[in-house]
């Protein structure tokens, strides 16, 4: 917990350890502010008297991305969002980002957070959210569930955010493996017009390789399977030595990679953000792999980092109960 004196700007700090995993789990949005591994840090996280930057770690929920305009139809009706990107005109990144989340259990390696989201004009539906975080042998393990606590059906989706870090590498001469075969392609406001295929393409990392001089801020999607039905995407040194290892569940349909060159200062291009998603952005309108959560029903989904040479983990099968929407 926090110490005596001025609170931090991401509130209430709960640190999990064990068999040399370390991270820092907070209370504003519920979301992860440091990941290390017998020392080394693995996420380029952010200091506990910072405002989070630029989501990371951060929880995105009940949407990932952008919705265009904050409209959308659901249930026979027109809803309006607020518009939190104001650069792009779009709703973004959800509502549960930067609202205080509740301490449920608590042990040396494993922290339960919740949140109850309560409607609002702009999406008026109830959700109880809760996040398990664990450390162990196996690395860093998020659990998410979501119930939809109401009496109507409501449209659901979520990712995560965390900002992944080669140690002494440079995102240029970083190598990534990514499973996917299409990608989709934006408009000026960073919103989905068209999905096309990257195979034989500069945007196939299917096969390991160096990202060099590459900007990329896309959705992915198309994805190759594990044979348990997950994903994992890696980033590691040219000569393999060293690495990690972003996994999650069949839940994630889809994944986005920001190489960070619009962060400001000394964080543009540090790190490399490698973001599980249920649903590509704009999916409130698309209704692309939307979840509709049924009064009642409750999704599950689990996502993970690790070190890329690690076995898998036998709790990437973890999946869901609720119906998905969309093709």
């Amino acid at each position: 917990m926090d110490s005596p004196g001025q609170r931090s700007p991401s509130g209430a700090q709960w640190t999990i350890a064990a068999a040399g995993h370390e991270a820092v789990v907070v209370e504003v949005g519920g979301g992860l502010r440091t990941y290390r591994v017998e020392g080394v840090d693995q996420l380029d996280g952010y200091a506990s008297d910072e405002l989070c930057p630029d989501s990371a770690g951060q929880v995105l929920a009940p949407w990932p991305n952008r919705i265009r305009d904050g409209r959308y139809h659901f249930g026979g009706r027109d809803l309006q969002l607020s518009i939190s990107d104001p650069a792009h005109d779009a709703a973004f990144h959800g509502l549960v980002n930067w609202v205080p989340w509740r301490l449920l259990e608590r042990s040396t390696d494993a922290v339960t957070l919740g949140y109850e989201l309560a409607p609002t004009p702009g999406y008026p539906w109830s959700l109880r959210l809760r996040s398990r975080w664990c450390v162990g042998a196996d690395g860093l393990r998020a659990e998410h569930e979501v119930t939809n606590s109401g009496g109507e059906p409501a449209p659901f989706g979520l990712a995560a955010h965390p900002y992944l870090r080669v140690p002494d590498v440079s995102v240029d001469d970083a190598v990534l493996r990514l499973p996917a075969r299409s990608r989709l392609q934006v408009d000026a406001r960073q919103l989905p017009i068209a999905e096309c295929s990257v195979v034989g393409t500069e945007y196939d990392w299917t096969v390991p390789r160096r990202i060099g001089r590459a900007v990329l801020d896309h959705t992915f999607g198309d994805i190759v399977r594990d044979g348990d039905g997950g994903s994992a995407v890696d980033l590691t040194a040219r000569d393999g030595g060293v690495g990690t290892r972003v996994w999650a569940d069949g839940q994630f349909r889809w994944w986005q990679v920001f190489t960070g060159d619009t962060r400001p200062g000394s964080r543009r291009r540090r790190s490399v953000a490698l973001e599980p998603m249920t649903c590509p952005p704009d999916a409130f309108r698309s209704g692309r792999d939307l979840i509709t959560l049924r009064p009642g029903d409750t999704w599950r989904g689990a996502w993970g980092v690790r070190p890329a040479d690690s076995r898998r983990c036998d709790g990437v099968r973890r999946g869901g109960t609720a119906s998905s929407d969309g093709s």
